[in-house]
């Protein structure tokens, strides 16, 4: 007790020596010294080492949104879902049998004219496909090419002198740069979040194709379900990449979302504009990023560059003599260290442009020309080839896919619209090795092979890429 009393006494006295007096106030003259005092020392702290001013980043993004929100749509995909049944299962799937369903997303407008980009997994199977503008006009929209390996889709609408988009530059955007998200999430239509690149050339695994480019711009800024294939903007109002993915637990936004640089954009639509289909470039190696391990085992100075892991036979990089083990540190006299980095650099050229490789061999700099070539191994440019009646598209089998499934011979099928095939299961992948029993080589193959089947049915053999048979019948019209 006798402590506790001697502590409060002590605690009071304190208190009373060192606190204002209720009746003192301090004066106007005084509360301005203590102002200018603190402002002081916000402005030196708000000084470089080089000694002058620097200024705060400009918050006002409202010219970016206006320029871009005429330039982004809305797009909604209509399919019919097929119900599975015991009959489907033993007969196969029944032409129309199911019920309809329905997706939505975003688009970019990238020329008035009609022209607009999205993503391929927001139309993908699609029916039909309804595109909403700004100001609220509605058209039926036609898909002019997708590719799966950047997962980007090319549509056309009937219309003119519509707002469109600028291309921006994705490769000279800086980490930490801000940047909007202009799309429609769950349904809400034009609108525009903003944030900061948090990140650049990340890849997060999200496609299954093994051929597919990842190379996303990572930022901050709130991107949901129905922002894919919605534009990514600069403070100039200008596209620098397309909406794609968020990074969530849940399927909605918890911090990250990536773009598509819109460096692979152009490329992909100008391909699908000219040939039909993109014309990807390769140089035929298998590649990793050099970490700590790697280093050590190949004695490298230091973690940098991406090691060639293995070399096709016949390949552009076989044509040069690149091997196993080498390093590669720059592609065109621009710095790669990562896989991804590489991808997106190669992405943009065509087989048969020429490229420049610096590579580490031991201690060594060495620099190599290459002619990129296609996945067929030779340099020529491929035109999409679709047989109007079955309403399909299909491609060659690359030299990996022979040797993989050991055929000699085959044709696969690289897309599947509301038809024939689709009606009787026939999905993306397929490999026709005959028609009727009789052996394919080319899509010609086919067409023939269908002029001369009119109103009889089709028996289709062939197999997917993992190896499983499977067979098809449909009667021709």
């Amino acid at each position: 007790m006798l402590a506790g009393l001697i502590g409060g006494v002590t605690a009071f006295l304190a208190v009373n020596n060192f606190s204002f007096n209720s009746n003192e106030s301090v004066s106007e003259e005084a509360g301005h010294s203590l102002i200018e005092s603190y402002n002081e020392s916000i402005r030196h702290d708000m000084v470089n080492t080089a000694g002058s001013p620097i200024s705060l980043p400009d918050a006002d993004f409202s010219k970016a949104a206006e320029a871009s929100l005429p330039a982004v749509v809305h797009i909604t995909s209509f399919y019919n879902q097929q119900n599975t049944t015991l009959y489907d299962f033993i007969f196969g799937t029944r032409p129309g049998g199911g019920h309809s369903a329905q997706s939505s997303g975003s688009g970019v407008i990238i020329s008035n004219d009609g022209y607009i980009v999205t993503n391929r997994h927001v139309i993908n199977n699609s029916e039909r496909i309804k595109v909403v503008l700004n100001d609220r006009r509605s058209y039926e929209a036609e898909v002019i090419g997708t590719d799966a390996t950047t997962d980007i889709a090319l549509l056309k609408i009937d219309a003119e002198k519509l707002t469109s988009m600028n291309y921006g530059n994705s490769a000279e955007l800086k980490i930490g740069e801000w940047v909007l998200a202009v799309g429609n999430p769950f349904n809400l239509t034009s609108t525009v979040t903003a944030g900061i690149v948090s990140a650049k050339a990340r890849s997060i695994n999200i496609f299954s194709d093994k051929q597919s480019i990842e190379s996303f711009i990572q930022t901050d800024a709130a991107v949901n379900p129905g922002n894919s294939g919605g534009a990514l903007v600069n403070t100039d109002g200008d596209l620098v990449g397309i909406n794609t993915a968020i990074a969530s637990k849940t399927g909605s936004f918890i911090g990250y979302s990536f773009a598509i640089p819109v460096d692979i954009v152009r490329k992909v639509v100008a391909d699908l504009l000219e040939y039909g289909e993109v014309q990807r470039a390769y140089l035929g190696i298998s590649l990793a990023d050099v970490d700590a391990e790697l280093a050590e085992r190949f004695e490298l100075e230091k973690p940098e560059g991406i090691l060639i892991a293995g070399i096709n036979e016949g390949s552009a990089a076989d044509k040069v003599n690149l091997k196993t083990g080498d390093v590669i540190i720059s592609f065109n006299d621009t710095r790669v260290n990562t896989v991804s980095q590489l991808l997106e650099q190669i992405s943009k050229f065509r087989p048969g442009d020429e490229v420049s490789l610096k590579v580490k061999r031991g201690n060594k700099t060495i620099k190599k020309d290459i002619t990129l070539r296609n996945k067929y191994g030779n340099t020529k440019l491929v035109k999409s080839t679709k047989i109007a009646s079955l309403n399909a598209e299909f491609e060659p089998l690359s030299m990996q896919e022979k040797r993989y499934l050991r055929l000699q011979s085959g044709v696969k099928v690289k897309k599947v619209n509301p038809g024939l095939l689709m009606d009787c299961g026939v999905r993306e992948g397929f490999i026709i090795t005959s028609v009727n029993n009789k052996r394919v080589k080319t899509v010609e193959d086919i067409a023939t092979a269908l002029k001369q089947l009119k109103g009889e049915t089709v028996l289709l053999e062939g197999m997917y890429l993992n190896g499983k048979a499977a067979y098809y019948t449909f009667k021709m019209p």
